[in-house]
């Protein structure tokens, strides 16, 4: 195989025995216009562009020269307009399910100040409806909320919005209305950023006292900012400790802590962490001196939850509208989500 034919293959192998079935330096040379005209598609100033072989054989319409004569099936989403979806699908029940998960990102400095924070989010869907369905989805969206007139109280002003191609780019651009024909199974609807001042959920506190020469207790308090109603799961609190510490020992008034030699961490795990409650965890350890660690500068402790049916921007989902031709009914189920993104506290002590 020549050198030419080499690198084809480790381009776009895949698209091109999408057309030609076998990719060989015979066929390359028997479809010379096509691979042009793929190329030209595949690639533009050297970035890719369109990939996907599905599409390109909606506006790439010309046949391939193969080498073996075989009837192909040609696979239903290629002579459907809608790439990502197959004809023919069929659900016993059909719904759909609708995650909206925002991770924060904070930024804490060593006095207690938020030196920078925002909020990062994802609707993702889980769609089992049968047939074609058209589906509409309504959100708290400021703009919308400005182009129709409404109260902007209650709504979010989202940044750096992100569509799964299904969603029709132009009705959204034109009036806000997110319109679409789903994938079928699970995908990434949207994605949005919001740039807004964070108050951390789980604020903490550190103090590292000494007791003797060589050893020392860090004390770690841990606060739920959040509504009391509800509840924070699987958080961890990962405190630094120096890397020549030894003879950890821990007392928590909830949850539980345990030492990480290898990563230089006390991670404080809670099952659960309801909103409004303050715990307390200290950690004795044994140091050579505790002097050497004077002027050491410590690494900020970062902190991981989840809490569900909660989102810290305030977003809706206020419908979701589902037409199909043959006129089922489909129930659509929507859960909240917040986490942990980059969520750092650093520490004077």
């Amino acid at each position: 195989m020549s050198a030419s034919a080499v690198f084809v293959l480790d381009l776009k192998g895949k698209v091109f025995t999408e057309y030609f079935k076998e990719l060989e330096e015979e066929s390359i040379q028997d479809n010379f216009v096509v691979v042009y005209e793929l190329l030209d598609e595949l690639m533009d100033f050297g970035f890719p562009q369109t990939t996907d072989s599905k599409i390109l054989q909606e506006y790439i319409t010309q046949k391939g020269n193969k080498l073996e004569v075989a009837k192909t099936k040609v696979p239903t989403t290629v002579t459907n307009a809608v790439s990502w979806r197959s004809e023919g699908i069929k659900y016993k029940k059909n719904e759909v399910f609708i995650d909206v998960i925002e991770s924060i990102n904070v930024l804490v400095n060593a006095n207690g100040s938020v030196m920078s924070s925002d909020i990062v989010g994802s609707i993702k869907l889980k769609t089992m409806l049968s047939g074609m369905p058209e589906l509409r989805l309504g959100l708290n969206d400021r703009m919308l909320f400005a182009l129709t007139g409404r109260d902007k109280g209650k709504s979010v002003a989202m940044e750096d919005v992100k569509f799964h191609q299904c969603v029709r780019l132009s009705r959204f651009e034109s009036d806000r209305t997110i319109s679409f024909i789903p994938p079928d199974g699970e995908s990434e609807l949207m994605s949005y950023r919001i740039n807004t001042h964070v108050k951390p959920l789980i604020w903490i506190e550190s103090v590292i006292e000494k007791f003797s020469h060589s050893r020392v207790e860090i004390m770690v308090k841990a606060k739920g900012q959040f509504k009391k109603q509800s509840v924070a799961n699987n958080v961890e609190i990962h405190v630094p400790v120096p890397s020549d510490a030894d003879s950890p020992k821990f007392k928590a008034s909830t949850g539980h802590a345990k030492y990480v030699p290898e990563k230089n961490l006390v991670v404080w795990s809670i099952k659960s962490f309801p909103g409004g409650k303050e715990f307390l965890m200290r950690a004795h350890f044994g140091l050579p001196s505790v002097e050497n660690h004077e002027l050491e500068g410590r690494p900020p402790i970062t902190v991981k939850f989840e809490i569900p049916y909660f989102t810290v921007s305030g977003i809706q989902v206020r419908y979701m509208k589902i037409i199909e031709k043959s006129g089922y009914q489909a129930l659509p189920w929507v859960r909240y989500i917040t986490q942990s993104g980059d969520y750092q506290l650093r520490t004077n002590s």
